[in-house]
């Protein structure tokens, strides 16, 4: 979850608060994990700091975090532990005390790598930030770097998504996550409420959205996903999922746990976690975050005695649900599914729809036949996956 402004920054920064909540919830949920499963359990393959700028943190919270990770779950040796950052040079970090503190993989938020588009999205760095991030990591140890960048940008056309490309593979980056401009409402859709995983949109970034998706454009999108796909196989990445790509051995092993329904572990307000059979997240809002797990620092039930779990919610996902889901992330990966499994999964009924429009193709991987999207399957998934919901 992202906060900005006087929340991060200045006097009333509450950074140290949520650095204690977020122990303290750690503490929590270990000793939940202690109670069902035992100390001797299996350590942790992946650490994920993220979604948002974890690097805003002072590199010896980020130390604190990742020592307790290690002492109450364990971390495998040779996991992956990955830290999302913002390439400007005053929200990425020191990418060697990053390492020292146990990082392994850096995640930047590139969007594009123009300086007219970036303005338009927002952003405070510049191309030249993201060279200098790239380069401090490396230089630190850091051996696997992963980038986001977006396309259907109102204002990008053909050319400059291909700069954008391009100048990402000049840098040398091992991974690449390339995501269509996303515009969606949650307030409408009903997630920013006092529990909701999400936070409330603010009047200036409505109006940003209510502008920009008015030039978006599906052909376009469309086509820019094509050159994406084409350019980043050419440049020996593997399209392993709809979205990402990787160089052999980079692909992210943490996200791989998501589209795999691997159960995981997670913390910090808005966090989703998933024990294979129920799906558990934490309300957005920092206050009843902070109330309950810093007594004094918010409003919520933890003020004034000692922590408890954050207000949140919880779904179970069993039968035909979880039947569905697992159809719809298997499609998600190159590794597609085997033909058993989709004869006899929802898709079954679907099957020779789909093969016969070409939005699946049949193949030979993994000791038999399997099912997985096309190219153009990729960008009618939404149409097949609504079949099976």
């Amino acid at each position: 979850m992202v906060y900005a402004g006087a929340a991060a920054r200045g006097p009333a920064a509450r950074v140290g608060a949520f650095t204690d909540a977020l122990l303290a919830e750690i503490r929590l949920r270990a000793d939940a994990a202690d109670a069902a499963f035992g100390r001797a359990r299996e350590p942790l393959r992946t650490v994920y700091l993220g979604g948002g700028t974890p690097t805003l943190l002072p590199s010896s919270s980020i130390a604190t975090i990742l020592a307790l990770v290690r002492e109450r779950f364990g971390i495998a040796d040779g996991a992956e532990v990955t830290i999302e950052a913002n390439p400007g040079a005053d929200e990425r970090g020191a990418a060697s005390e990053l390492v020292a503190a146990g990082v392994n993989r850096l995640s930047l938020g590139v969007q594009a790598m123009d300086e007219v588009l970036l303005r338009r999205l927002g952003r405070r760095h510049r191309p030249a930030d993201v060279a200098a991030a790239i380069r401090e990591a490396r230089d630190a140890g850091i051996a696997s770097v992963s980038v986001d960048l977006l396309y259907d940008v109102p204002g990008q056309g053909r050319e400059a998504w291909l700069r954008t490309l391009d100048a990402a593979l000049d840098l040398g980056v091992d991974h690449v996550s390339a995501y269509a401009l996303t515009l969606d409402d949650p307030d409408a859709e009903g997630l920013t409420g006092p529990m909701g995983d999400h936070l409330p949109t603010t009047t200036g970034a409505r109006r940003w959205r209510e502008a920009a998706i008015r030039d978006q454009d599906e052909d376009r999108a469309a086509a820019q996903y094509r050159l994406a796909v084409t350019r980043l196989a050419a440049a020996g990445f593997r399209g392993y999922e709809i979205s990402n790509w990787g160089r052999p051995g980079h692909e992210s092993r943490h996200n791989l746990v998501y589209w795999r329904r691997e159960p995981y572990e997670a913390v910090g307000p808005g966090a989703h976690a998933f024990d294979g059979v129920t799906r558990r997240w934490n309300a957005a809002r920092l206050d009843g975050y902070l109330g309950a797990l810093a007594p004094g620092a918010g409003d919520g039930p933890g003020t004034g005695g000692l922590p408890v779990l954050p207000p949140g919610g919880s779904e179970p996902v069993d039968g035909a649900g979880a039947a569905a889901e697992a159809v719809i992330l298997g499609l998600r990966l190159d590794e597609g599914l085997s033909l058993e499994a989709a004869e006899a999964g929802p898709l079954g009924e679907h099957l020779d729809w789909a093969l016969g429009t070409g939005i699946l193709e049949p193949f030979e991987a993994l000791g038999g036949r399997r099912v997985r999207l096309t190219i153009e399957g990729r960008l009618l998934s939404n149409e097949l996956f609504s079949r099976l919901v």
